[in-house]
């Protein structure tokens, strides 16, 4: 159980490397105006604090810096949500009055704006596909051998699916295709328009259609959407600003995990609702062990449907960053359920 003047001496410890990125003595302790001690004293407290594993020394530096169990108790017992100015508010606010409807564009634009804010990575995962429901199908012929299917969903989301037609189609089949697909797919969970295809509107085509056979086998493929869930990146290279990423390697090495994707699938893998920190080691990938990653999820309706997340250094504003995802999950949540439900 850390003392009153312990917790104190931690804090500022870590409010001040937050800030300079730089080790710090109990000289210079000693001189900030929250702490009324000696440096004796401080430095009497600061070895204990070390030995606790709370702070640790670095090989440059006679000062010490948080270590990862002092920033987890930082995070967990002394941390005060950080009012956000006004203007920050104003810019995240000003996503949701303009006109937009589609989903994807939104998430987007969160992104780009939770990047520029905090000047971190911003990365938001979208709702899987296989969760929304066809809107509107469209068939455009390319040529007299392929063509494109537009899948429109209720979130805004547009598939391009290029299939081959089969052989001696008639333009005219191809829109009652197109008509019988619309009025029996309408509104039908991505996930479930095969199934529903083979069930109900193979035997309508049978009826109207002559060469139906190999138009059902392609539009049953053609409509087969791969569910996995959309990544929105913005402020990739933001990493290159903090003083722990200045060494190129290792910003290489965070980044290509970055661009592989799946190693950030999964990252959010298990991300619970609300909000949540995991720093370093926590995040179980060794190249995020000088990183935190702060989760929060969003929702339409009562059901979470997507996580925004902050990728930044340990070293990173923890109370100006949650409050900036606290507003923004709030926000997209109001707004999309509007949109949607």
């Amino acid at each position: 159980m850390l003392t009153d003047r312990q917790l104190l001496i931690l804090q500022v410890i870590i409010d001040d490397f937050i800030v300079s990125a730089q080790p710090i003595g109990s000289k210079s302790l000693s001189q900030k105006k929250e702490i009324l001690l000696s440096s004796a004293t401080i430095r009497n407290e600061m070895a204990d604090l070390e030995e606790y594993g709370f702070i640790e020394k670095t090989h440059s530096s006679s000062g010490r810096i948080p270590s990862e169990k002092g920033y987890r108790y930082y995070v967990d017992h002394l941390l005060s949500p950080q009012a956000l100015r006004t203007d920050d508010i104003k810019k995240i606010h000003s996503l949701f009055s303009e006109r937009i409807y589609e989903l994807e564009n939104i998430v987007q634009k969160s992104a780009q704006i939770l990047s520029e804010l905090t000047n971190y990575t911003a990365i938001l995962l979208g709702p899987a596909v296989k969760e929304n429901k066809l809107k509107k199908l469209q068939i455009v012929p390319l040529n007299q051998e392929t063509a494109v299917a537009i899948i429109i969903t209720d979130t805004g989301h547009v598939e391009n699916r290029i299939f081959t037609l089969p052989e001696n189609i008639a333009p005219e089949d191809i829109e009652k295709l197109v008509n019988i697909l619309n009025e029996k797919l309408s509104g039908v969970p991505i996930s479930h328009l095969r199934e529903k295809i083979v069930r109900e509107v193979a035997e309508i085509l049978r009826r109207n259609i002559q060469e139906y056979d190999d138009l059902l086998r392609v539009i049953t493929e053609t409509v087969d959407v791969p569910s996995a869930e959309k990544l929105f990146f913005a402020g990739k290279m933001n990493m290159l600003n903090q003083p722990e990423f200045h060494n190129i390697d290792k910003f290489r090495s965070l980044l290509a995990m970055i661009e592989q994707e799946k190693g950030i699938y999964e990252l959010f893998k298990h991300t619970q609702q609300g909000i949540h920190v995991k720093i370093g080691r926590e995040n179980n990938h060794e190249k995020m062990e000088d990183c935190s990653l702060i989760t929060a999820t969003y929702s339409i309706g009562e059901e979470p449907v997507g996580t925004i997340a902050i990728l930044g250094p340990t070293r990173m504003e923890y109370s100006r960053v949650i409050s900036l995802l606290d507003i923004l999950s709030r926000d997209m949540s109001i707004a999309f359920t509007k949109l949607y439900q």
